[in-house]
C-alpha cells in the first residue's frame, strides 16, 4: 500500500521496518506506506497480537494499533510503559543498568532518534514497542518528555539516529554501556571506539532479518548480544553461551552478555527451565517462516 509519494518530507515523518521487516512510513500521524514482508510468519505475534500471516496491511493495522495505544510517531508518546516480551533487547538492557552490569544505553526512540541514558524504565519506555526504526523526525514533546526523565537527545534538531556517535558521547561519560546496532559495520567501529577510548562496550546485535551470512559472520564475532529475528544465517552459525527464548531467540555470546541474560531470567515471573545442553535449541515447528 502506499500514497503514491515515497520521498522524505520535510518534516514528521517516520519509517519502521516491522513484522518480517515490512517498511511502515508514518507521515503526519497516518499511515501512508506500507510494503511487502520478507516473511509469512512470525510466532511472536501470532501469539500477542493474533496474526497469522504477515501482510503489507497488517504491518499497517499494527503500526495504526501502537500508534493509538501508545502515542508513536506523535507527542502523545508513552515514555513509562510495562515488558514487552519477557526476553528482549530493551527489557535486558533495563535490567542491566538496574543491576549494575551496565551503566547506561546507547539506543532509538520514534521522535527522538538516538539517544543515551542510564534510566532503566525509559531504557524500557523508548524500546519496548519500537522494531527497526530507520528514520524518524524531531517531534518536540518526545523530546523534552526524554529529557524530563534523564535522556539525552543526541541531535534534537533533527533526530538523527546515529550510534556510533551516541556512543562516543556516552564515552565520554561512562565507562560500561550498552549500544544496539543493527549492521556488522556499526558492530566493528563499536570495538575500535572501546579499543580507543578505553571504555566497555556491551554490542546489542538487534533487527538482523534478512542478515547476509558475511554479514552475521562479521557481527557475531564481535557482538555480545544478538536477537535472532527471522535470521537464517544467525541461526546457523550462532554458538551462543546462552540462549533465552527458541521462537525469536535472544543469544548471550560473552560471558558478559551471559551475564545480563542470566540477570533478566531472575526478573521474569514465569517459571523457568535451566538446564546445560548444546545451543542453538531451535524447534522447527516455532520458528518463524520462511527464514531469511
Amino acid at each position: 500500500m502506499s500514497d503514491g509519494n515515497s520521498g522524505k518530507g520535510s518534516v514528521d515523518e517516520h519509517i519502521m521496518e516491522m513484522l518480517g521487516r515490512c517498511r511502515v512510513k508514518v507521515r503526519g500521524g497516518r499511515v501512508v506506506e506500507s510494503s511487502q514482508p520478507q516473511i509469512d510468519y512470525c510466532p511472536l505475534f501470532a501469539k500477542v497480537r493474533g496474526i497469522q500471516k504477515l501482510t503489507p496491511e497488517a504491518a499497517a493495522s499494527n503500526m495504526e494499533f501502537r500508534m493509538e495505544r501508545y502515542g508513536m510517531f506523535s507527542p502523545q508518546r508513552r515514555l513509562d510503559m510495562d515488558t514487552f516480551v519477557g526476553f528482549g533487547a530493551s527489557e535486558s538492557m533495563m535490567t542491566g543498568v538496574d543491576h549494575g552490569i551496565i551503566d547506561a544505553a546507547v539506543t532509538v526512540c520514534d521522535g527522538a532518534g538516538t539517544v543515551i541514558t542510564s534510566k532503566p524504565s525509559l531504557i524500557q519506555g523508548m524500546g519496548g514497542y519500537i522494531s527497526g526504526v530507520t528514520e524518524t523526525s524531531p517531534i518536540l514533546e518526545v523530546i523534552q518528555g526524554i529529557e524530563a526523565r534523564h535522556g539525552h537527545v543526541l541531535s534534537p534538531a533533527d533526530a538523527k539516529i546515529d550510534q556510533i556517535a551516541g556512543a562516543r558521547w556516552a564515552a565520554e561519560r561512562f565507562s560500561r554501556f550498552a549500544v544496539t546496532v543493527a549492521d556488522a559495520d556499526s558492530a566493528e567501529a563499536l570495538r575500535a571506539l572501546e579499543k580507543a577510548k578505553g571504555v566497555k562496550i556491551l554490542i546489542v546485535g538487534v533487527h538482523v532479518t534478512g542478515i547476509s551470512s558475511e554479514d552475521a559472520r562479521r557481527l557475531l564475532a564481535v557482538a555480545d548480544v544478538v536477537t535472532g529475528c527471522a535470521s537464517k544465517a544467525i541461526r546457523e552459525q550462532v554458538k551462543p553461551l546462552v540462549q533465552v527464548g527458541t521462537a525469536v531467540p535472544l543469544f548471550g555470546l560473552t560471558k558478559w552478555g551471559k551475564d545480563l541474560l542470566v540477570e533478566r531470567a531472575k526478573e521474569v515471573g514465569q517459571p523457568l527451565l535451566i538446564n546445560t545442553m548444546p545451543l542453538p535449541v531451535l524447534p522447527e515447528k516455532k520458528q518463524p517462516h520462511p527464514l531469511v
